[in-house]
């Protein structure tokens, strides 16, 4: 075998490994990655069932109903326009409430609830993340009446 051969034959190694490294990184990173979706994107029908993403809305009004005895509860999350059922059973976070804005992680089962492995709610009344946000104003914009409650 020649030098040139040998040489020929680590530099096609070398770049192999690169490129099985980079696949296994780009899927490692594909895995990792939660998309942000409202309800009147779930309505569309953007979510496939079982896939893990980012919930966000306002807990809908007189929706929140607690399991006694445990730590389930099921509420309604809306944009305004849309609305989805989600279910959670660990321990809400104290700024949980009717009203309020709040992001979900988890997934969609086969009757078109969510079922959240983690609960997040806005922490101050001038910060909301900005999915939300955008979200929420386009949601109010389609039904003024509903967005404006007296407090």
């Amino acid at each position: 075998m020649t030098a040139r051969r040998r040489r020929l034959y680590w530099v096609l190694g070398i770049v192999a490994g690169v490129v099985i490294a980079g696949a296994l990184a780009l899927r490692a990173f594909e895995q990792n990655v939660m998309f942000y979706f409202d309800p009147s994107k779930i309505a569309a029908g953007e979510v496939r069932t079982g896939q893990r993403f980012r919930l966000g809305g306002m807990v809908e009004k007189g929706s929140v109903v607690r399991t006694p005895g445990s730590l389930e509860v099921r509420f309604v999350v809306t944009d305004f326009r849309h609305s989805v059922p989600v279910h959670y059973d660990k321990v809400l976070p104290d700024l949980f409430r009717e009203g309020a804005g709040v992001v979900a992680h988890g997934r969609l089962d086969e009757r078109g609830n969510f079922i959240a492995d983690e609960v997040l709610a806005k922490h101050d009344e001038k910060y909301m993340p900005p999915e939300v946000a955008r979200s929420l104003q386009q949601g109010a914009a389609a039904s003024p009446a509903l967005a404006k409650e007296p407090r």
